[in-house]
């Protein structure tokens, strides 16, 4: 998005007519810095903006957050309060102005003490969950978008490809993920997308496993899911290796598993269905011996947020457009043993795809 607040405002206006609801709100989250082009927090206190159908806008402000506030260039009232007289006057006075009997919000980011407040100032007042349609606006990425997220996926593999430089057998799982942290931030991350999972051996199994003090040894798969975040986007970006030799069980696993994740590029296109990338990709786990071990599906739009619109699963039947960024995840995981995931971030072009991840998926041994 580019242009002021007030023209970025026309966007979520117009949303509101095409749901037939007064007005669209939005608290802190990915929809709002979206919008107002800063990261404000998130916490005990409500913040809130309403884009209405009308064209008006009107914000619940805490008066510590007015001086940043201030520097966003936001053109309608806004009604402040503070955390010694409370907000109960805040909302009367907002949902006075907006004259709502019908609004839409962010069904998995506005928190149930938000929605109270707002039904305590107007009891009559009708709550629908948009988070699709409202989500469903970041879905196609802009340029500006695509480059942020290109600088997060390259920090991101400078850093796997220092990290694994330095791997020892022995060292313990907490360890290697320290050494991915430093090596993240040192690269330029400003932050973690997500905490980074580092699993060894059995733990690899898991599919959000959590590094401890296993030692890995001889044999271990390795796998490494991560992401910096760059200019408000995320990396998202999964790779195993094997520790010292591949065993010949795990490497038949990786090849399948390589194979369902080349399958998943050979698909994606404009025009496509969510559904049908993830039917062919574990079609792919499905027609091998590994079946039984599927856990997951193929993945999950990318942008400001690790996980958001599209969702690549069976029977999501939702047409994905060109500029459509997604995760290209198959894994299989063997309880007890071991488990592979091979993860690329891919963005949709009219004629096929492109992947933004560039680190090399062959099957690699970390010498060590």
């Amino acid at each position: 998005m580019s242009g002021t607040l007030s023209q970025r405002l026309i966007e979520y206006c117009d949303l509101a007519k095409q749901l037939n609801v007064d007005a669209v709100l939005l608290v802190p989250g990915s929809n709002f810095n979206r919008l107002v082009i800063h990261p404000f927090m998130s916490h005990e206190r409500p913040f809130l903006m309403a884009a209405c159908a009308d064209g008006r806008a009107a914000a619940i402000v805490p008066n510590l957050e007015l001086l940043s506030w201030s520097y966003i260039g936001f053109e309608g009232p806004v009604f402040d309060w503070r955390d010694q007289t409370g907000y109960t006057d805040a909302f009367d006075k907002f949902m006075a102005y907006l004259g709502a009997t019908r609004v839409a919000v962010e069904g998995q980011v506005m928190r149930v003490f938000v929605h109270h407040a707002l039904k305590a100032a107007a009891p009559d007042v009708e709550i629908i969950d948009a988070e699709r349609e409202i989500s469903g606006l970041r879905m196609i990425k802009t340029d500006a978008d695509l480059a942020a997220m290109s600088k997060a996926i390259d920090i991101s593999e400078r850093a796997l490809s220092r990290t694994i430089s330095a791997i020892k057998i022995g060292m313990t799982e907490k360890q290697i993920e320290q050494m991915l942290t430093q090596n993240l931030f040192a690269e330029g991350a400003e932050d973690h997308a997500f905490h980074p999972i580092v699993a060894a051996g059995a733990n690899s199994a898991k599919p959000h496993a959590k590094a401890g003090p296993s030692q890995i040894a001889a044999g271990d798969a390795l796998l490494f899911d991560f992401g910096a975040r760059a200019d408000g986007f995320c990396a998202d970006i999964t790779r195993t290796f094997f520790v010292d030799h591949a065993p010949d069980a795990g490497a038949e696993i990786y090849e399948t598993v390589l194979a369902a994740n080349k399958m998943g590029h050979q698909v994606a296109r404009a025009g496509v269905t969510a559904h049908d990338i993830d039917d062919a990709v574990t079609g792919v786990l499905e027609a091998s011996p590994f079946a039984e071990f599927i856990r997951t599906k193929t993945g999950h739009g990318l942008g400001r947020d690790v996980h958001e619109a599209p969702y690549v699963m069976r029977g999501n039947h939702l047409v994905l457009p060109a500029g459509t960024v997604f995760t290209n995840e198959p894994g299989l995981y063997v309880a007890g043993k071991l488990g592979v995931r091979i993860e690329d971030d891919v963005v949709i072009t009219e004629t096929g795809s492109k992947s933004l991840t560039q680190f090399p998926t062959e099957l690699t041994v970390i010498q060590c």
